[in-house]
């Protein structure tokens, strides 16, 4: 069925593809920007989407514009920087931003684009590329009531599960304390793995024991089958993402202030693996 609002959507990567693909699918008038990765915009635009020849001008474009970036970092130069979005976005629009952020800087981005008229929503997406693209992602939403409930239409053509978690930030609060949890339980799998393998442990026998007891997990679950047969669809997630999300967890938590011994130990081991050169391997 055809829409009327016209969406923009930068960072069409493992994630970002996905819900881009259904909302285009779903009717919404969809344009994006290009980036070195060429294979999802090419078929983004085979489908329909338009390609921005810049992100001002995708974002002048836009009624609703989506970002799905790497960090923070990103999100600030792309809204504030050169050519950045803030500039062109008009008053009344949205910009809805479901990186995996620090709600930090969210909440500054939120004051900034407030004082242009512009509203702000937090959607961070959890899951996998692979629920991304049938989409069914879950996403927990930050921000004013009337900027979420005009946006939730958008997020529904490519999330099956959405919270609505409170003020602006409060999505990305609760998407770094999930994936702490997430990450974090990775991170304890692959060392007991490790461990069980150099003691001479029937690996085969010791995915039966977990998945039996109370240690089995949805983590477990996607992490064995890489182990087992050397499948690694089920967890398309970088280790440079899984560092830079326990990272900052680790400031969040510090900022409370709370005590974060395991995250601290956690995030350690995505440091080792990103100081061996596995930044792109996936979890």
């Amino acid at each position: 069925m055809p829409q009327t609002t016209r969406v923009g959507y930068i960072g069409v990567g493992l994630m970002g593809h996905g819900a881009a693909k259904h909302i285009l699918l779903k009717g919404f008038p969809l344009s994006i920007l290009g980036n070195r990765n060429r294979a999802p915009v090419d078929d983004l635009v085979a489908k329909g989407a338009t390609e921005a020849k810049s992100a001002a001008l995708l974002a002048a474009d836009s009624d609703v514009l989506f970002l799905c970036l790497p960090s923070s970092a990103e999100v600030e130069a792309t809204v504030l920087g050169d050519g950045g979005v803030a500039a062109s976005l008009r008053p009344g629009s949205v910009l809805v931003d479901s990186t995996s952020a620090d709600p930090a800087s969210t909440r500054r981005l939120g004051k900034v684009l407030a004082e242009r008229g512009i509203a702000m929503v937090d959607a961070p997406v959890g899951r996998t590329p692979r629920e991304a693209e049938e989409g069914k992602l879950s996403t927990f939403l930050g921000g004013d009531p009337a900027a979420v409930a005009r946006v939730r239409p958008i997020v529904e053509c490519y999330a099956d599960t959405i919270i609505e978690a409170g003020e602006l930030g409060a999505g990305h609060t609760l998407k770094l304390v999930n994936n702490f949890i997430s990450i974090g339980t990775c991170a304890v799998i692959a060392e007991a793995v490790a461990t069980a393998a150099k003691l001479g442990v029937d690996l085969e026998k010791l995915y039966a024991v977990v998945s039996a007891g109370g240690a089995n997990s949805a983590m477990f679950q996607m992490v064995m089958p890489w182990v087992l047969q050397g499948d690694d669809s089920r967890l398309k997630g970088p280790m440079r993402i899984a560092a830079k999300d326990m990272r900052t967890y680790c400031r969040m938590a510090e900022a409370a202030p709370a005590p974060a011994f395991v995250a601290q130990a956690c995030s350690q081991v995505w440091q080792l693996a990103l100081a061996q050169g596995h930044a792109e391997r996936f979890m």
